[in-house]
């Protein structure tokens, strides 16, 4: 890559997906732009995820302005890597300005655009893309550091395989998509886990002969807006539904888990003299976990009748385990307990941005993408526009209407 220029009319911050979309609808409308990333181009997909990890999105949903899937199982689930050689597939059709290694440090507004402070010296832009996703910081309780120092503790980021912890039990805290999947990658070898369980939501993997998400997605289920959705914008704030991709991909059931020997406890309240304080939301949260699967079933039975579509009938879930007591603690020493899992998100990391475009959560604030600073656009983040957002093909959508508003305050040389 050639060196960082001195001033461009556009530049994107961040090489994953969402800026190598806005690079590709750029580079089409000719628009000149350059595309900084700190460090490789889509290296979260292999630096922030475990060995096993799989997309719970299936293949054919990964569409990207230009590049649908090219493999030769769209119904699949592609690994880490498959994700990542993918992106570099994205990358090399198009050939977009990069700039990998370069950090951006800081983000002002100046007279005529902004001005941004890298690690490869200063450039100035007209307008800005800020792609770097919604997922900055790893997130832990403040009570992590009352736990004994003998008990190894790693964030869901950090987490590869079972043989990388120490020998012993492992709670997992965090049910969402992570934690469920890792609780499994544990459990599967053989490993004693115990899991905390938060509030998410899960679906089933497929129903009624489909997988879910495709019937989801025909539904259109994935272009309701944030502002016609009955939660509205704290609808940014929600848990992705739980299942897998894995072996193909299917349900995750924590009820079969705690059968087979998985030990659940309720949300994780502090620690007082090295042990777990434990409220009595287990039975609750598993509950609110099946109903929200059940509704989808609901959704989807009715979309089928009102179509007048063919498809197989099938019973409908029974829990198999329901839990006998909610113990309101945990003793990790009394259980074996040598590793805790936080699978409980992240947290948004925007200090370097030194324009006043944040709510009181130090999230920034936007419509569609758009900020109230003029040239300044976010570009990637969950619910950006729809739950589709948070997808490859949402962010292709995203990305086309970013870019489109970009365009109406730049000039292009005819």
């Amino acid at each position: 890559m050639t060196a960082l220029p001195d001033r461009v009319p556009v530049a994107v911050v961040g090489g994953g997906q969402a800026g190598l979309a806005a690079s590709w609808h750029l580079r089409r409308r000719g628009i000149e732009h350059v595309v900084l990333e700190r460090a490789t181009v889509a290296h979260d997909w292999l630096d922030r995820r475990w060995d096993a990890f799989t997309l719970v999105t299936p293949n054919f949903q990964c569409r990207l302005p230009g590049f649908a899937y090219d493999g030769d199982e769209p119904d699949g689930f592609m690994t880490r890597e498959q994700v990542r050689a993918w992106l570099g597939r994205y990358r090399a059709s198009f050939d977009p300005p990069v700039h990998e290694g370069v950090e951006v440090l800081g983000l002002r507004r100046t007279d005529d655009g902004f001005a941004l402070r890298t690690s490869a010296g200063d450039l100035a832009a007209a307008q800005v893309v800020i792609a770097t996703g919604g997922y900055h910081v790893p997130s832990v309780p403040a009570f992590a550091a009352l736990l004994p120092a003998s008990i190894t503790q790693v964030h869901s980021a950090d987490y590869r395989n079972p043989a990388s912890l120490p020998d012993g039990a492992v709670l997992v805290v965090g049910s969402g998509q992570s934690g469920a999947q890792i609780a499994e990658d544990l459990h599967l070898a053989g490993r004693q886990v115990h899991l905390a369980l938060g509030r998410a939501p899960r679906s089933a993997r497929f129903y009624r002969g489909r997988d879910c998400i495709a019937w989801l997605e025909d539904m259109g289920v994935y272009d309701v807006t944030v502002q016609q959705h009955a939660s509205g914008l704290a609808k940014r704030e929600s848990t992705n539904h739980y299942m897998t991709g894995r072996n193909g991909g299917h349900d995750i059931d924590l009820r079969a888990f705690a059968l087979a020997g998985m030990r659940l406890h309720g949300r994780l309240t502090g620690v007082v003299d090295g042990v777990l304080g434990v409220a009595p939301t287990m039975e609750g949260s598993l509950d609110h976990a099946d109903s929200v699967m059940e509704s989808i079933k609901d959704d989807i039975d009715a979309y089928i009748a009102r179509a007048g579509l063919e498809a197989p009938t099938e019973a409908r879930y029974r829990p198999v385990w329901r839990p006998a007591e909610e113990p309101a603690t945990l003793d990790p020493g009394a259980e074996g307990i040598s590793t805790v899992v936080w699978a409980t998100g992240f947290r948004p990391d925007y200090r370097w941005v030194e324009v006043g475009v944040f709510d009181g959560s130090g999230h920034p604030t936007h419509r569609a993408g758009e900020t109230d600073v003029p040239g300044l656009f976010l570009l990637g983040l969950p619910w950006l526009t729809t739950w589709g957002s948070g997808r490859f093909a949402g962010v292709a959508r995203d990305a086309e209407h970013v870019v489109d508003r970009v365009a109406t305050r730049v000039a292009v040389p005819a």
